[in-house]
């Protein structure tokens, strides 16, 4: 955020039109707003909030105490912001609430806060409904007007209480400024974040030695025999990678007799089969040749009765 431009009237101390020129003041960069005692300066602050957010730190919060006591009746608080925030570039007009005298008879009458944003730069819509213009700062200002309080405009003594304070007061001090909740959130998430780390930490370092156990007492490695499980764990990988090689070899040989079993099997039921072709050749064969007294008589009839 760059400030260009502050008008003030009938605002707080100053009776009249007050206007402040930031680009001049800030031409070197730095500038410092100095005075005494009840010079305005903090009035200049307020001024920069009310404009932004309609509202003013601390007790002076209440608008309806804005408006001068030396102005003139029927003087209307204003003020008048010109400033770039986040790349845009705008004019805020803001009036508080307040009670001014009846124009007849005896008595005062509310006058409402207005406000106007308008976009110097162009682009955008102008506003004058209060809400719009809350959220519109807001969005561009990217913190709340509470957040701005604490965090842009310092509480005038809180600096330096802070610099003459111990670590406890500072904390405190630091605290009650910039609202550390969250941080205390944080550090707090962070404490229960490590209280369970290191509870599921216990409970995997105890299944590791569950699981140490199991493997020591499969392994037939007597307690304490290797100190270092890992020493004892690569042991049991390069016995465990030994076994494996010879099994490989036994099933490759086992592999080989199988198939040559399976080749005989095969063969066998095929000479079987052979030998059992041969068998009912040879029954039928041997029935042949017993009927051969029976087809003689039966082809001497045939004959007789052909001849017949």
């Amino acid at each position: 955020m760059r400030l260009h431009r502050l008008e003030v009237e009938a605002f707080g101390p100053f009776a009249g039109s007050v206007e402040v020129d930031f680009d001049r003041l800030g031409a070197d960069g730095l500038f410092l707003l100095h005075g005494h005692t009840g010079a305005g300066k903090t009035t200049v602050l307020d001024a920069v909030a009310f404009a932004l957010y309609g509202t003013v730190p601390g007790a002076r919060k209440d608008g309806k105490r804005l408006l001068s006591d030396h102005a003139p009746a029927g003087s209307v608080p204003t003020v008048t912001l010109e400033a770039t925030i986040a790349g845009r570039h705008l004019r805020l007009v803001r009036s508080p609430e307040f009670e001014r005298p009846k124009r007849r008879g005896s008595g005062t009458i509310k006058e409402n806060a207005k406000a106007t944003l308008t976009w110097l730069d162009g682009r955008g819509e102008n506003l004058s409904r209060i809400p719009d213009i809350a959220d519109e700062v807001g969005r561009l200002m990217g913190m709340s007007a509470d957040q701005f309080f604490q965090v842009v405009l310092l509480p005038q003594g809180e600096f330096a209480k802070f610099l003459r304070a111990d670590n406890e007061e500072r904390g405190q001090l630091l605290e009650r400024l910039f609202d550390t909740t969250r941080f205390g959130t944080v550090e707090e998430w962070f404490l229960d974040r490590r209280r369970t780390s290191a509870h599921d930490l216990d409970e995997h370092q105890r299944a590791i030695d569950v699981l140490l156990a199991r493997v020591a007492t499969a392994a037939g490695i007597e307690g304490g025999a290797d100190a270092d499980p890992v020493t004892w764990a690569h042991k049991l990988e390069d016995e465990a990678r030994e076994t494996r090689d010879l099994a490989a070899d036994d099933l490759q040989n086992a592999k080989s007799r199988a198939k040559m079993a399976r080749d005989a099997l095969t063969e066998a039921r095929r000479v079987l089969e052979l030998q059992n072709r041969r068998r009912r050749a040879e029954a039928e064969l041997e029935a042949h040749a017993a009927g051969a007294g029976r087809r003689a008589v039966l082809v001497a009839e045939l004959a007789d009765a052909r001849r017949a």
